[in-house]
C-alpha cells in the first residue's frame, strides 16, 4: 500500500509591511520542497482572512478552528506548518501559539523564543548576559519620546547611530542618523512600524549573515555570506532590489570563520531554537588577550524566519555547503515526527 504523503502548509503573508516579501519566500520554498514526498500548499494569511491556494487558480478558505480546508467536497487536514511570515504574527510567537493550541507541528522556534527574538532590544540585553557582544542601545516608547533627549542620545550612543523599529524586519523604518537634528524624524519613521524604537550605536566593520539548523541527528552551521553594499546600510533596496554584492563564503580568516560558526551554534542552543535561523553580525576590530588586534564578532540580530527566495542568503549558503534545499527542508520537517 502506497504511503500517504504528509500535507504541508507553507504559511505566508501576515500583517506587517513584509507581507509581499513573505509571499516571495513562500514561492521559493514551494520550488524547493520535495513534491514526491509531500503535498505542498501555500496558505496566505492576512488578519482573519486565511486562504489556501489549491494550485488550479482557485482558493479555499481555511477553517481557523482546526486549520483545515475543503477541496472537492472533502475536508483536508494539514500535518505540518512551514511558517515563512516575516513580521507579525509569524515571527513573534502569536502564530506559534495558535499551532500549539490545535496541535500542529511547525517549522520555527516556540512561542517564547519567537517573542524574544522579534524584539531586538530585549534580545540584545538577554544575549549580552551570556557574554555576546552587542551594540550599545536604548529604547524609546511611543508616548514617552520626551524622556530621552536628543542630547542624551548623542552622549550615550554617539553619532552616527541607527534608529530602527524594535520589532520588525526587512529594514522597514530603519534610518542611519548622522546628526542629532535627524533623530526626531527618524524616530517618527520607525514608529510607523513599531511602538517601540531602538536607537543603536554604529558598529564599523564587515557585515555577515550565517544560517544554522539542528535536528536530532545533526548540527549544521552554513558558510557565512558577506554583505557589501554601496548604500548607507543593508536596507530594503539592498536586500530585495539587487543593490548589494553578496559573497558566499564570506572573506573571513579561518580562525574568525570558526569563531563565528561556534558562536552561531551556541546562540542557537542558548535560545532553544528550532528549524533554520539566520544570524547577522558585524565583524569589527578589537583587542585580544595580549593587546593584539583581533576580529571582534558583534551580534546584530537573530532572524528565525529568514528569507527563502532563490537568491536569499540561506539557499545561497546551502548551495555553498554542497547541500540540497529539498534535503534540508526534509530534515527540518521530519525532525518534528
Amino acid at each position: 500500500m502506497e504511503q500517504q504523503k504528509r500535507k504541508i502548509a507553507i504559511v505566508c503573508g501576515g500583517d506587517s509591511s513584509e507581507h509581499d516579501v513573505s509571499l516571495r519566500s513562500a514561492q521559493g520554498l514551494y520550488s524547493f520542497f520535495d513534491k514526491d514526498r509531500y503535498d505542498i500548499y501555500i496558505v496566505d494569511i492576512k488578519g482573519l482572512d486565511w486562504n489556501v491556494d489549491l494550485g488550479d487558480g482557485t482558493t479555499s478558505r481555511i477553517d481557523l478552528n482546526d486549520f483545515s480546508f475543503k477541496k472537492d467536497g472533502h475536508k483536508i487536514f494539514f500535518d505540518y506548518a512551514y511558517i515563512t511570515i516575516h513580521g507579525t504574527p509569524g515571527e513573534n510567537g502569536i502564530l506559534q501559539g495558535y499551532f500549539e493550541l490545535i496541535g500542529i507541528p511547525y517549522s520555527t522556534s516556540g512561542v517564547l523564543v519567537e517573542a524574544l527574538t522579534f524584539d531586538k532590544f530585549v534580545l540584545n540585553q538577554y544575549l549580552r548576559s551570556y557574554g555576546v557582544s552587542v551594540a550599545d542601545s536604548l529604547l524609546i516608547r511611543k508616548g514617552y519620546e520626551e524622556i530621552v533627549s536628543d542630547d542624551e542620545v548623542e552622549k550615550r550612543i554617539g553619532m552616527p547611530c541607527f534608529v530602527k523599529p524594535a520589532a520588525d524586519g526587512s529594514s522597514f523604518g530603519v534610518s542611519k542618523v548622522k546628526d542629532k537634528d535627524q533623530l526626531a524624524p527618524a524616530i517618527r519613521k520607525a514608529m510607523l512600524e513599531s511602538s517601540d524604537v531602538m536607537v543603536e550605536s554604529y558598529l564599523e566593520g564587515t557585515e555577515i549573515s550565517i544560517g544554522c539548523y539542528k535536528t536530532r541527528e545533526k548540527s549544521v552551521v552554513l558558510p557565512a555570506t558577506e554583505v557589501v553594499t554601496s548604500n548607507e546600510f543593508f536596507d530594503y533596496d539592498a536586500k530585495y532590489n539587487g543593490q548589494v554584492k553578496e559573497i558566499t563564503p564570506a572573506r573571513l580568516s579561518e580562525d574568525t570563520a570558526r569563531r563565528v560558526a561556534e558562536l552561531t551554534s551556541s546562540i542557537y542552543d542558548i535560545l532553544h531554537c528550532n528549524g533554520i535561523i539566520r544570524i547577522d553580525y558585524i565583524i569589527g576590530k578589537g583587542k585580544g588577550k595580549n593587546g593584539e588586534t583581533v576580529d571582534k564578532i558583534n551580534l546584530l540580530e537573530v532572524n528565525t524566519t529568514p528569507g527563502m527566495t532563490a537568491t536569499s542568503f540561506i539557499p545561497q549558503q546551502v548551495r555553498a555547503a554542497g547541500l540540497n534545499m529539498a534535503d534540508v527542508l526534509t530534515d527540518i520537517v521530519e525532525n518534528q515526527f
